[in-house]
């Protein structure tokens, strides 16, 4: 029914058709990002976070896969505009988990010929404890595949964030969120982080620029290009352009990161899975610094 609905979508002169789309921060950015140093060639190719748990039962249940509806990536609707101070970190237990992220971690890690067994980290890996102690700037690609969440989406959040697994749940401490003030904190040498979650390029509050939340703290933190998202991504959508992205640029080296983000969009609409904006297609803008 999906694909009937959305058939005329496939004619609609989307961008995309006739452009690659790369996106520049800001001009203040420039100037930092461009004197960012050449990455060393020795780095290792990806690391990836992603099916974290929420709360104690999604933990039990593991690996299981429950069969749902489709699913965006960010903190149910009913769960918005809160304000209690301070932030609770039980209201992580609400979001749903989201399974097929590990397979979508597993995949880019496939494409980039990354070591699984060393370098994702999902389930209750997937904390902020991890995170904040690995050495991030050992990584050409970095990935999350997760919830992102803007201010107001839960009690007491006031920066954008993505959900990690629940403290209590992989006994660290902290509130089982990487927020903007966080992730400035890092140290990145990455040629590429990918943030597939919801409204990463959101600003930092409302009425603020896209890209000045999440996307502009990965750049700050040493990031050199970002894959993000402007509005709640679709969660099958969301898996099958990250994996088809990395999968194309294997399969052809040569080719640009917002070239090949532009042939999977186009595979997505020709194909029909995806044709409408809120089912992925065009949700992902690719920022990069340097021309």
């Amino acid at each position: 029914e999906r694909s009937e609905l959305f058939a005329n979508y496939r004619d609609v002169p989307w961008l995309v058709r006739t452009h690659a789309v790369t996106v520049l921060p800001s001009v203040s950015a420039l100037v930092t990002l461009r004197n960012l140093p050449s990455g060393d060639p020795t780095r290792r190719p990806f690391v990836g976070f992603g099916d974290p748990y929420f709360s104690r039962e999604q933990a039990r249940q593991g690996r299981d896969r429950v069969p749902a509806a489709a699913s965006l990536r960010s903190a149910p609707l009913q769960l918005r505009d809160l304000r209690i101070q301070p932030l609770d970190s039980a209201r992580l237990g609400t979001l749903p988990r989201l399974p097929e992220t590990a397979d979508e971690i597993r995949s880019i890690a496939a494409a980039l010929g990354a070591d699984p067994a060393r370098d994702l980290f999902l389930g209750a890996q997937a904390n902020e404890r991890t995170v904040k102690t690995l050495d991030l700037a050992r990584y050409r690609v970095l990935a999350f595949a997760t919830h992102g969440l803007v201010p107001g989406d839960l009690d007491g959040l006031t920066q954008p964030a993505l959900a990690l697994t629940a403290p209590e749940v992989a006994q660290v401490d902290g509130d089982g969120l990487l927020t903007m003030e966080e992730i400035l904190g890092l140290r990145l040498n990455a040629d590429w982080v990918v943030l597939s979650a919801c409204n990463t390029a959101s600003g930092r509050g409302a009425g603020a620029e896209a890209v000045s939340g999440l996307g502009r703290a990965f750049f700050f933190a040493g990031a050199r290009a970002l894959l993000v998202s402007h509005w709640p991504v679709e969660t099958t959508s969301a898996r099958f352009l990250t994996t088809d992205l990395f999968q194309t640029q294997r399969n052809n080296p040569g080719l640009g990161r917002a070239h090949a983000l532009q042939q999977t969009m186009n595979a997505a609409i020709d194909e029909g899975r995806f044709r409408h904006p809120t089912t992925g297609q065009a949700v992902y803008s690719y920022a990069h610094p340097i021309f």
